[in-house]
């Protein structure tokens, strides 16, 4: 049973200030009386209050809640959704105001109960601690805007009107203030707050300039003070973007706060997050059929500006020709979906011709906490040293051409081989390299700091493969993107969407037909190299692979 208890008293307070000689007088100056608070609490662990206050002589009402978030409602009605997990009590004070800003005010507890959790978002947000993001000025569609809606009921994840080009709001003085806000995300036990360092400058959407003293007729940085901390809820998002384009949890900002852009709005639905990249959508107060976007990172402004050489290098940021999702697997489920993935098991044929000393089994492999988890193990089996697991789409799912995408944690220790790659659907009957493969990602434990891509094919297969490698830090111990762009005249691959290598495709080349995806950990053998003898195990983490066309 949920209940409310009152726990302070009514109580009011009179104050008369006489300056001018068309000040309020005594009679119009009426403190607002039998103030009282109903309540509407949700029993299904979604966390929502519907409050609903009255009062003689009021003519707004402001809620002020422990958890540190406030709202002022005109009417008295007023929905809170609260996101701490369990079951909890809060504080809530409820003020009326009168004519002349007097005011009355009572307090109330209310239980609630919420079942929304979600700690991978608190964690990239905050750090575990504090973490401060800036506007990505060096992607492109930084700032963009869309339809909020492309069907009934289906939201836009796309910003289809436009999308700001890399730096392009650097110099103009109009907008100079937009790419300096720090943003600072800190967590407090349960609670974030937030604050804004905008160095004293708003940059306004075009309907808010005027309101707030701008010119008008275009965006404009104007004077506005974001400063002190704000309250965050993250609470699920409810705005109908597709659940496949969203990670689901809403930054709601309390207190009036904003990301950067001031277009009339506080919640933000999270489109996707990392480490170090944050993707949002948020619907402009004034204008509910559009959905605005911006994209963070936690690399400030100068630095995107010495990493690129600043507007010259414009081009160089890769803009993805594929942006809607044909094919995926989140591994939201308790088990590998074996509908669209096989298992291949064995050692195949001198360790599937590179020496490998693993024997791939079922058992090594396990789905949890929305995540694909393959691991390697020192353990005997049918004549080997050591488990692994290795799985494949073929004959279930194959694609020609688009953007293969996973986000993945890489295993840790030497002598681990883990791969995200792609055969050719005609490998049974043509073999290998005849088939072509498209290695998305290679990783060796024994070079913790370096990816790599690879295409083999006729003439350039094992040795002779065409392959690049790329610098990267903290692969084991945090999420990236790893992708390869396919198309028929080019194919790109992607370390966390900034480009290792192009190469160009022909049609004489085997890469211009269906391919079917594996993924797979090996141990040792011609690439993995040396296995040390304190190795036990170690894991690769797949939170999703995903097909845009």
């Amino acid at each position: 049973m949920r209940y409310i208890k009152l726990i302070s008293f009514l109580f009011a307070t009179l104050f008369i200030m006489s300056c001018q000689e068309d000040d309020l007088t005594l009679d119009t100056i009426v403190v607002p009386t039998d103030l009282q608070v109903s309540t509407n609490i949700s029993d299904d662990g979604s966390g929502m209050v519907e409050f609903n206050a009255t009062a003689n002589d009021a003519i707004t009402y402001e809620y002020n809640f422990s958890d540190g978030s406030s709202a002022v409602a005109p009417s008295g009605n007023y929905t809170k959704r609260f996101t701490r997990t369990g079951l909890n009590t809060y504080l809530v004070t409820v003020v009326a105001y009168g004519k002349g800003g007097v005011s009355s005010s009572m307090s109330l507890e209310v239980e609630v109960e919420s079942d929304f959790n979600d700690p991978d978002t608190k964690q990239f947000l905050t750090g575990g601690s504090s973490k401060t993001w800036y506007v990505a000025a060096v992607e492109a569609g930084h700032l963009g805007v869309g339809p909020n809606f492309v069907a009934d009921g289906v939201a836009s994840a796309f910003p289809e009107f436009y999308q700001a080009a890399p730096f392009e709001k650097a110099g103009d003085e109009i907008s100079s203030c937009f790419y300096t806000d720090e943003l600072t995300f800190t967590e407090n036990g349960e609670n974030i707050t937030y604050n804004q360092d905008n160095m004293g400058q708003t940059f306004f959407n075009v309907d808010y300039v005027t309101e707030f003293g701008g010119g008008g007729g275009q965006d404009e940085c104007i004077d506005y003070d974001t400063s002190g901390d704000k309250s965050v809820t993250l609470a699920p998002a409810e705005n109908g973007v597709p659940a496949d384009a969203t990670t689901g949890t809403e930054i709601q900002l309390g207190g009036g706060g904003f990301m950067s852009y001031y277009i009339g709005a506080s919640n933000y639905e999270v489109l996707s997050i990392t480490e170090n990249t944050m993707y949002v959508r948020a619907i402009p107060g004034s204008n509910p059929d559009l959905a605005w976007y911006l994209k963070f990172t936690t690399t400030p402004f100068e630095q995107q500006q010495a990493g690129t050489g600043g507007e010259e290098e414009e081009e160089e940021a890769f803009v993805s020709q594929f942006n809607e999702i044909f094919w995926s697997d989140e591994f939201d489920g308790d088990a590998l979906d074996t509908t669209i993935w096989n298992y291949e098991t064995g050692n195949g044929t001198n360790g599937w011709g590179n020496g490998e000393v693993q024997y791939y089994t079922e058992d090594n492999v396990s789905v949890a906490d929305g995540s694909l988890v393959i691991t390697a193990r020192r353990e005997a089996e049918s004549g080997f040293d050591f488990t692994s697991a290795r799985i494949t789409t073929m004959d279930k799912f194959e694609v020609t051409y688009g953007r293969v995408e996973a986000r993945a944690k890489m295993p840790e220790g030497g002598g681990t081989w883990p791969a995200i790659w792609m055969l050719g659907a005609d490998f049974d009957v043509v073999g290998w390299p005849a088939t072509g493969e498209i290695d998305i990602m290679e990783f060796v434990g024994n070079k913790p700091n370096e990816v790599s891509s690879a295409l083999h094919f006729p003439g350039n297969s094992g040795g002779n493969a065409i392959f690049e490698a790329t610098d990267i830090q903290f692969a084991a111990t945090e999420w990236h993107t790893y992708a390869v762009e396919w198309t028929a005249d080019e194919i790109t691959f992607l370390v966390d969407n900034e480009v290792n290598f192009t190469f160009t495709n022909e049609s004489s080349l085997p890469f211009n037909k269906d391919f079917f995806l594996i993924m797979n950990v090996a141990m040792g053998g011609a690439l993995g190299g040396n296995i040390p003898a304190e190795f036990s195990e170690a894991s690769m983490e797949v939170d999703y692979i995903r097909v845009y066309k």
